[in-house]
């Protein structure tokens, strides 16, 4: 299906190219996109927003259930490392759950979101179907206290790679871009212009529209600049939304604290929009980077440099203003490193991606070396106690690990010393190309991988997981492909 398509943040112009190509109408365009796009855009509301994750490594697509899995899967064709997962709670999802912990200003939550769930705290994920989320105790009208049942509105959710939890609430809420619905009466606008504010706040008496008993129009800032016929046809998709919502959380029973822990359901109450993640590794931002270039001028790792941090986000804006970048240029790792790091002596953590979408920080090390080919060197020191995963050699205090790591390359070793210099071994890790950004090296680990022991064996390990993985859907058979080409030449070379 087409979709009209809202998009924004650092890939916002390179996914404009897509959409427009894949055939989707493009609305609420930001003026850069205007200039660089010989194109139509509209300001109707949007069946599809598409925003990028707060960590600049990916994006969130969320609205219409169809439209949403064609861009996932849209989105997740752009690269061999774009990786792609549902969200069990898009925003505006009603969902039951009840409370396992208080925290000093809300509660977790562990939510129903129906079939199999991850569990945040667990290295091997769970299938209870259970998704945790933060409820602000100022978002509902009793106390919350451990053990109670709930039935709460999702108001943010959260990449999977990310520490963050769905943002919840205990009131319902629907609408889109321009206006939303909620409880209470009269009118609310979001804008700080006084004259607007003025003229929308009569917009219902113009429109003839009147929101269900109970609910009021809270007009948002983009309503500012949009016509009457987008401000009618978004206000017309919240009253409906509204009604759906109230209909359906009316007939379970309502929502907040739940008396009674046997009205809990397991699948959503309401599910007004789908969502779907999508995390891009380097292949796909350099891919992304292409596709940029075909509407405005785009220096070699765009993207990649601008997922590092906000500064180098910057930083590439200000190059690329000031002059006409050569796209045929290598990309610029010695530069960039001096500019926003890492640098020797800074503290660099490795975090580990998990084709299900968590992330665990391995540990944060010292950088000992770094080259402008793009080679950074990383020690850790260790704590006694247990052995090393794969090598089965034991782990004594003042072991020191030393990870070696090469921007864009599929794999990264770590040599394991004892304090006496003597190697314990070496595991080398088969993953998604390394990124090397200011505070973290990123990728995404594919399971199989392969270690030299002490007395010099080398083993490939791990390919049943990579097996299963694939058969799961988690890694795309392309990308499984890739991981054992890899392998088999590690094997052959250690």
């Amino acid at each position: 299906m087409t979709a009209a398509v809202r998009v924004r943040g650092i890939y916002a112009t390179a996914l404009t190219r897509l959409a427009l190509d894949a055939g989707h109408e493009v609305v609420d365009a930001s003026p850069p996109i205007r200039r660089r796009f010989d194109a139509a855009f509209g300001d109707a509301p949007p069946d599809v927003r598409i925003g990028t994750t707060g960590d600049r490594q990916g994006v969130g697509v969320h609205g219409d259930a169809e439209a949403v899995a064609a861009l996932r899967d849209r989105l997740a064709g752009v690269g061999r490392d774009a990786l792609a997962w549902d969200d069990p709670t898009p925003p505006g999802t009603v969902l039951d759950g009840e409370v396992t912990e208080t925290l000093g200003g809300g509660a977790v939550v562990a939510l129903r979101v129906g079939g199999e769930g991850d569990d945040p705290g667990s290295d091997e994920g769970a299938s209870d179907g259970s998704v945790e989320g933060y409820l602000p105790y100022g978002s509902v009208d009793d106390r919350v206290e451990t053990g109670d049942p709930v039935r709460v509105r999702v108001d943010a959710s959260a990449a999977p790679w990310t520490d963050r939890r769905p943002e919840l609430d205990g009131s319902l809420r629907a609408g889109g871009a321009l206006v939303a619905l909620e409880p209470g009466s009269g009118t609310r606008v979001d804008v700080r212009d006084d004259e607007a504010a003025r003229e929308l706040s009569g917009m219902l008496n113009l429109l003839g529209l009147e929101p269900p008993d109970g609910w009021r129009a809270a007009w948002k800032p983009p309503a500012v600049d949009a016509g009457t016929e987008a401000l009618e046809a978004g206000l017309e998709r919240a009253v409906a939304a509204a009604e759906d919502l109230d209909d359906a959380v009316d007939a379970a029973g309502g929502i907040g604290v739940l008396g009674d822990r046997g009205r809990l359901r397991d699948e959503p109450v309401a599910s007004p929009n789908a969502g779907a993640w999508v995390w891009f590794g380097r292949e796909s931002r350099f891919a992304l980077d292409d596709r940029r270039r075909e509407a405005t001028a785009t220096m070699p790792g765009h993207h990649r440099v601008k997922a590092g941090s906000a500064d180098a986000s910057a930083g590439v804006d200000l190059a690329e203003a000031l002059c006409e970048p050569d796209p045929d240029a290598a990309f610029p790792f010695g530069v960039v490193t001096d500019a926003f790091g890492p640098r020797e002596g800074d503290a660099l953590r490795i975090d580990h991606g998990k084709p299900d979408g968590r992330v665990i920080t391995l540990g944060e090390g010292t950088v000992t070396e770094v080259d402008p080919d793009g080679a950074v060197t990383v020690e850790r020191e260790m704590t006694g106690g247990g052995s090393y995963d794969g090598l089965g050699t034991p782990r004594e205090a003042g072991d020191v690990a030393e990870t070696s790591l090469k921007e864009g390359r599929w794999w990264y070793p770590t040599t394991y010393r004892g304090r006496d210099g003597t190697v314990r071994g070496t595991y080398v890790n088969v993953c998604t190309p390394v990124e090397v950004f200011p505070d973290a090296a990123r990728y995404v680990d594919l399971h199989v991988d392969v270690v030299k022991r002490p007395d010099g064996t080398v083993e490939r390990v791990d390919d049943d997981e990579l097996r299963d993985a694939t058969a799961a859907g988690d890694v795309p058979e392309p990308l499984a492909e890739k991981a054992r080409s890899v392998a088999s030449a590690l094997e052959n070379a250690l």
